[in-house]
């Protein structure tokens, strides 16, 4: 199938969801559950009856006979992807159909087959490294699968699935604190509703490791001595800062983990900007930007106003910081 056939798969597929996410709205809203199984189950038939015969070979007489069962349209993705192996959403979406039939197995070796065309797609990764560990006799995250939830990782730190799937290995391989310490930068990005289950997890993994429960999240009162950050944007490409972008000013453990140490959002508007960064800033419960002697502090404009790095932020070059005086960064280059 052409990349252009592709993009009428993906284009049906959101449309089905749109239209399937509006019809089944009182379901959603009294079994959630329930309405994500009815919605997937019913996108999945959708996007394989168009495999099946939504394309230009079905003008052909003998392809335009309607599959009648989930099985027959699966059949014929079969033989298509048989015909082409190289079709990295063919065989994502016949994984994702193998799960819709119950069969993880082969969900697993159709998820596999993608990652070999696609072996740096993070959403890929994360949901192939799932059907392994439910195709294993006791649902476990095997070798191969924790390799795919650190690779996707790597590639997207604070990617959820893979942080939260990861976490799931650690403890099924008796490292708690490992897990815990995996799950607790998600704290910092999930909603309220998502985070009190979330904190449960973690404190029980801290438990099993003999560590304390985290402490709650104190009041947000200033530090007086905080880091000073001067924000400049560099003359050819002030006129390349998007309408209604963000700036986001953000310090890290030097030489440690992407997740952030303190971070401050900010209108991406009449520069030179001049921020300060102090315990309040911090997301993380356990680390403070106080308990640190230097920092790496960077800045980025954000047209999305995405907290994750995106192609087309505007960037200033990080630098090293030991807390005293000003940090100058200057926005100078553009995100590849």
């Amino acid at each position: 199938m052409s990349g252009a056939s592709w993009g009428f798969v993906i284009a049906g597929l959101v449309l089905a969801v749109l239209t399937l996410t509006y019809v089944l709205r009182p379901l959603w809203r009294t079994r959630r559950m329930a309405g994500i199984a009815v919605i997937a189950g019913l996108t999945f038939a959708t996007a394989l009856a168009y495999v099946a015969i939504g394309t230009p070979a079905a003008l052909d007489d003998a392809q335009r006979e309607m599959p009648r069962t989930l099985e027959d349209a699966i059949a014929k993705l079969e033989a298509e992807l048989q015909r082409d192996p190289n079709q990295v959403e063919g065989w994502r979406l016949l994984g994702r159909a193998y799960i819709a039939q119950g069969d993880s197995a082969k969900a697993a070796d159709a998820l596999g087959r993608a990652i070999k065309l696609a072996p740096d797609d993070p959403d890929l990764l994360a949901e192939a490294a799932e059907m392994r560990a439910l195709a294993a006799p006791e649902r476990r995250f095997d070798a191969e699968g924790v390799a795919m939830l650190r690779r996707a990782i790597e590639l997207q730190p604070m990617h959820q699935r893979a942080r939260w799937f990861l976490g799931i290995a650690q403890r099924q391989a008796a490292q708690p604190a490992e897990a815990a310490r995996t799950w607790e930068p998600l704290l910092t990005i999930v909603d309220a509703a998502a985070a009190v289950p979330l904190r449960a997890q973690i404190d029980a993994a801290r438990a099993e490791a003999g560590l304390p429960p985290l402490p709650q999240a104190a009041a947000a009162t200033p530090s007086t001595a905080g880091l000073k950050v001067r924000v400049t944007v560099a003359p050819e490409l002030a006129a390349k800062v998007p309408a209604n972008a963000s700036l986001f000013v953000i310090a890290r453990q030097a030489g440690g983990p992407p997740m952030p140490v303190a971070v401050e959002k900010l209108p991406a508007q009449e520069f030179p900007r001049e921020v300060v960064l102090d315990d309040a800033d911090s997301p993380m419960p356990t680390m403070k930007l106080s308990q640190l002697d230097k920092v790496d502090v960077l800045a980025r404009i954000s047209a999305s106003g995405d907290a994750t790095p995106q192609p087309g932020d505007l960037e200033a070059k990080a630098r090293v910081s030991d807390k005293s005086g000003v940090v100058e960064l200057v926005i100078d280059s553009v995100r590849p």
